[in-house]
């Protein structure tokens, strides 16, 4: 098991992706399950099979990353109203 808390913080684009592209390779090459904390909801949902969203510690979200997304809870404590 891998957890990660924040590997995104301070990193450009590029980095990022960089970063993500390594997240994968790990979990393709030993299967590797990782645990990713992250506030990046682009980067949660782009690499992530499941995602489970807390909001001061309540679990608000919980599935694959469509689902989530969709979730009107998420969508207000993180990706704003008029998303």
């Amino acid at each position: 098991m891998l957890l990660l808390d924040e590997p995104m913080a301070g990193m450009n684009v590029e980095e990022k992706q960089d970063m993500c592209r390594f997240i994968l390779d790990v979990n393709d090459q030993f299967g590797t399950t990782i645990v990713l904390i992250e506030h990046d909801m682009g980067v949660v949902m782009d690499i992530s099979d499941r995602v489970v969203v807390l909001d001061y510690g309540k679990k608000i979200g919980d599935g694959v990353p469509d689902e989530v997304k969709n979730n009107e809870d998420v969508i207000k404590a993180y990706l704003g109203a008029g998303h």
